[in-house]
Order: structure tokens, then C-alpha cells, then sequence
């Protein structure tokens, strides 16, 4: 076990995995209980969420999970209130949630442009709106919001609503690290590239005619570094933004992506 996160709080949005293997949220709440973090995660789907706190549990950390729907004010408001009741403060808040759904604005209909916006950035709005006090209060914070590369470049799908949400999120980002940078509270996103991960799989095979092995490797190949990379990529990275190794850093862009964003993608 390291110390990276020691005796720090850490509050995960998308804790589960929508599908065997790793995501995002799922790496980077096992990494951070790795460095000494108590971690209090949430997730939609309860079964995903308590998956992730069972291996924690069973590597001697610490981690409690609740059912959530991050794009309900009530629901959000309720899980920090319950991370404060169970730990005391938090220290690390981590952003994960986000969705996809092929089309543009054509294709795309009214209800899936609200619901990928409902998840993908209210979701983060909600989090900072009930979280941030918590950290001003206490004098310090960091913030770590999962972006993706989508938001600077077009990767070859239609996806507009993902797009737009993930650009929109760099601001949201940006805003809160300047808002909060007097207060000790610092706020940066992630922009991973091309990724081999339940919600990749689940989001992109219809766009392969259904096959995942066909999409996974005319992904690859599209890569400099000749793969995609998968969600300890991320969490990594998200580990040394939450850390005190990242004291310095606030309104960055990460991009994790293998080089793809130096290629003209």
C-alpha cells in the first residue's frame, strides 16, 4: 500500500464498471485506496459500485458506496452529505461519469442530447455545487473531472452531444480552478484519447456492425503508440492530479491519448 492519498477523502462519481473489466471510475477508486484514501463512491447501478468496494475491501481499504443518480440534485446533495456524515470532509472530488450515444444533430434526438448533457456536465455542476463548500470551509481541495480528447478533436464517430459536453467541461473545469485558486482548492481535467473499456465496448461495437474485436482493431491501429490505452491510463493520472505532487497544478488539460491528438485524427 502506498501513501500518495494518505488519510485524504476521496468522493468517486461512476465507481462501476458497466461490463467486465476496468473502467475509469473503477481503476481510479482501487488506485486511490492503494495510496491510503478512503474513498466514497457512487454509481447508478449499485451491484457495479459494490463490485469496486469489494476489492477494495479485500486489499485492507477503506471505501463506501452509495446508489446515486448524479444528474439529480436531490441525489447528489444526499451522497455528500452521507460522505461527510460517514468521513468527516473531503478532500479529492472525482468526476467519471460520462455516456455516449452516436449521432449528430440531425440524427440525435431531443431526449438523447438531454440525457447525455444530464450526465455527462450537470452531473459535475452538481457535485461542485455541493462539494465545494465543504473544501472552502475546510481550506483546501482538489478537483479532478474526466474529459475527453473529443472535446478538441474530431475522432472519426458522430457524436455531438459527447463532443460538446466534454468541451464543455473544460470550461466548467477552468472556472472552478480560477474561482478557487485563492482558497487553496485546486480543479483540472483529463482528456483521455482512444481507450479499451466496458463503456467504449458497449458505446462504439453498434458502430462496428456489431463487432467489438473489428473496432478494437481499427482502433489500435489508429494510435501512434499502435493501442489504445485502458483506464489505469487515466486513474494514474487522476492519482497524481488528486496528489500533493500536483500542488501547482490547477485549470491543466491532461491529455492522455498515446500521441492520436499529434496526429491530424
Amino acid at each position: 500500500m502506498g501513501e500518495r492519498l494518505k488519510d485524504k477523502v476521496v468522493f468517486v462519481t461512476g465507481i462501476g464498471s458497466v461490463g467486465p473489466g476496468w473502467g475509469n471510475g473503477k481503476a481510479a477508486a482501487v488506485l486511490f485506496a492503494r495510496e491510503g484514501a478512503k474513498v466514497f463512491g457512487v454509481d447508478i447501478n449499485l451491484a457495479a459500485a459494490e463490485e469496486t468496494k469489494e476489492i477494495i475491501d479485500t486489499e485492507g481499504g477503506d471505501c463506501s458506496v452509495m446508489r446515486t443518480d448524479v444528474s439529480s440534485a436531490n441525489d447528489v446533495k444526499a451522497a455528500v452529505d452521507c460522505c461527510i456524515e460517514t468521513y468527516g470532509h473531503i478532500d479529492v472530488l472525482h468526476n467519471n461519469v460520462g455516456i455516449l450515444e452516436v449521432g449528430g444533430c440531425v440524427e440525435a434526438s431531443e431526449e438523447s442530447w438531454d440525457r447525455v448533457n444530464a450526465v455527462n456536465l450537470k452531473s459535475m455542476f452538481l457535485t461542485c455545487k455541493y462539494v465545494l463548500p465543504h473544501m472552502e470551509q475546510q481550506g483546501s481541495g482538489a478537483v479532478v473531472n474526466i474529459s475527453s480528447i473529443s472535446a478538441t478533436h474530431d475522432l472519426g464517430t458522430t457524436y455531438v452531444s459527447y463532443s460538446a459536453t466534454n468541451a464543455a467541461i473544460l470550461q466548467l473545469t477552468q472556472s472552478v480552478a480560477l474561482q478557487y485558486a485563492k482558497k487553496n482548492i485546486r480543479a483540472n481535467s483529463i482528456l483521455p484519447g482512444f481507450l479499451n473499456t466496458p463503456m467504449v465496448v458497449e458505446s462504439l461495437t453498434a458502430a462496428y456492425g456489431g463487432d467489438t474485436q473489428k473496432m478494437i482493431e481499427q482502433r489500435d491501429a489508429l494510435c501512434p503508440m499502435g493501442k489504445m490505452g485502458d483506464a489505469w491510463d487515466v486513474a494514474n493520472a487522476a492519482l497524481f492530479l488528486a496528489s500533493d505532487e500536483a500542488k501547482y497544478i490547477t485549470g491543466a488539460q491532461l491529455v492522455v491519448d498515446g500521441g492520436l491528438t499529434c496526429k491530424c485524427v
